[in-house]
């Protein structure tokens, strides 16, 4: 309870004194009964349950990037891309709804295509005319989409008709000057389209179009520059990529790259974990150049044994703590609270003290709560002065009397026989390494040993599926019955450990500990001094 409680009110306390700044207080096991009610009774959020720290989508996913409709025009995507300097582009229809993306392999596909095979058709939408050409639109026909040829009325009339024919009974879109006779014969086949180029004004469109059904657009450029940029009025949709991966932001960083650099896009759509429908944003090959590194401030614990998945991947920017030291070795200097009190959560009161900021009655009930529960309402033997004088000040703020809120936390302490062993053991597990040797220690509070008999055969077949996944040397759960100030020590063999414990021993793996409730001060040196007993 003591690192749920630091973590929740430190977090709190950070986000006061650096309001630019998102803390947020996360956890790394599971929760015990005990602080499953006194979070509930309090109305307080737990920390979220976080497996790893290693860096995700989310950290290298910006802000939503610029998007097109799937009927804008190429030449659109293709100024974007080039006046931005980005090299992919979201693409949504029109619900609103992730359709594709756009990106420079697309484009160059797209204008490479042209220059092979046989006469290439487009996609036409005449409304995307006026973004393109310089010019107007003279006659609105009645097909707004289309699939057509180009084809360029500058040869002799003869010429032209025998090239037409050769497409039907596909019709071309007709590119062309004012010459009447290529004109009159497109009106009577009733192409989709034709473009006048050369043209300045509507009052110089001399030719009658009142029988022609298609559209009618004047460019005011020549031929040849209409032509280059007819091509590119061909909606985004024709060319983009809808077909893709998914990728969620909560994907490794680097199973996301390894999916991106396996394919030949330039980028990915990025969706939400819960909605995968719901369109998050695109990470592109210069989104993984640089590796990120998560910020992390550790509570409660010092050692990268002891903490989250990918601790070493993150950067640690504080360390607030009341074990014994065995920090690893950092980038850069960091700031470390680290006092021998018995509750990290008097630390944290005192920060602000420090601070000067007034502790509220919720954060006050809730360090209140780490302190009487590491503390075993005062009674630990790692109680100090500082102890006792943050839980009275904190009580007072809070209206609670120590003892009476004592009692009632621990009246929901664990019953074994109700427990998974498995997580019981891993609620509250420490990692320690001395002389070549792994030890786990796990710790559970009970009200009663009534049920350890019943229990102890699949706590020990618990401690050693533990120990084989963490690949350690000596795991071992300590079951402390608060109110009796009393303990049991269960473990797996190591080499004649057993035989060295001062311990007395009650079975093979099984300790009695009376007058004994701290892992930390009184349980972990005997355990190291019979390991550097061991192999030293």
């Amino acid at each position: 309870m003591d690192s749920i409680c630091v973590s929740w009110a430190y977090a709190q306390l950070k986000n006061k004194i650096d309001p630019a700044t998102q803390y947020n207080a996360i956890r790394c096991g599971h929760l015990n009964a005990q602080t499953k009610y006194t979070l509930k009774a309090l109305g307080v959020t737990a920390p979220r349950l976080e497996k790893d720290v290693y860096p995700r989508v989310k950290d290298i996913l910006a802000d939503k990037p610029l998007a097109l409709r799937t009927d804008a025009p190429i030449f659109e995507a293709v100024k974007k891309i080039h006046d931005l300097n980005i090299s992919v582009i979201p693409v949504f229809d029109g619900d609103d709804r992730f359709a594709g993306l756009v990106s420079i392999n697309e484009i160059s596909d797209f204008l490479i295509a042209e220059q092979i095979g046989g006469r290439p058709r487009y996609r036409f939408d005449t409304r995307n005319f006026d973004e393109v050409l310089p010019g107007f639109c003279y006659k609105e026909g009645e097909e707004k989409s289309f699939d057509a040829a180009i084809m360029i009325g500058a040869m002799p009339y003869e010429v032209s008709v025998a090239r037409i024919q050769e497409l039907l009974p596909d019709k071309p879109l007709l590119v062309v000057g004012q010459r009447e006779r290529i004109l009159d014969y497109a009106v009577q086949q009733q192409f989709p389209a034709i473009v006048l180029t050369g043209i300045k004004e509507p009052r110089e469109v001399h030719f009658d179009f009142n029988n022609y059904r298609g559209t009618v657009f004047v460019s005011r450029t020549d031929t040849a520059e209409t032509l280059r940029l007819l091509r590119l009025s061909t909606p985004i949709s024709s060319i983009m990529d809808d077909q893709y991966p998914l990728l969620t932001e909560e994907h490794h960083f680097d199973e996301a790259k390894e999916m991106l650099v396996n394919t030949d896009r330039r980028g990915l759509p990025v969706f939400s974990a819960q909605d995968p429908d719901k369109f998050l944003g695109v990470v592109t090959r210069r989104s993984f150049i640089d590796r990120p590194r998560r910020k992390v401030i550790m509570v409660d614990h010092n050692e990268a044994s002891q903490s989250i998945r990918g601790i070493e991947h993150a950067d640690i920017l504080e360390i607030i703590d009341h074990h014994r030291l065995g920090v690893e070795k950092t980038k850069t200097p960091i700031y470390v609270a680290a006092k021998p009190v018995g509750s990290t959560c008097t630390i944290v009161y005192q920060h602000y003290l420090q601070q000067g900021i007034p502790v509220d009655g919720l954060s006050a009930q809730v360090l209140l709560a780490g302190i009487i529960s590491d503390t075993v309402i005062l009674k630990s033997p790692t109680t100090t002065e500082e102890d006792r004088r943050a839980a009275v000040q904190l009580a007072n703020i809070a209206g609670r009397r120590v003892e009476e809120f004592g009692e009632e936390i621990f009246s929901h302490t664990a019953v074994l026989s109700d427990q998974d062993p498995e997580t019981m053991i891993k609620a509250d597990f420490k990692e320690y390494q001395e002389w070549g040797c792994k030890i786990g220690i796990g710790q559970v509070e009970v009200s009663t040993f009534q049920d350890l008999e019943e229990v102890l055969p699949r706590i020990r077949e618990a401690l050693e599926k533990v120990q084989r996944e963490q690949q350690l040397h000596w795991t071992m759960l300590l079951v402390s019955n608060v109110f009796r100030e009393h303990s049991k020590l269960i473990c797996t063999p190591y080499r004649e450990a057993e035989e060295k414990l001062v311990f007395t021993q009650e079975a093979p793996g099984l300790f009695d500990l009376p007058e004994i409730l701290s892992r930390k001060k009184q349980v972990l040196p005997e355990l190291l001094r019979v390991v550097e007993e061991l192999n030293s």
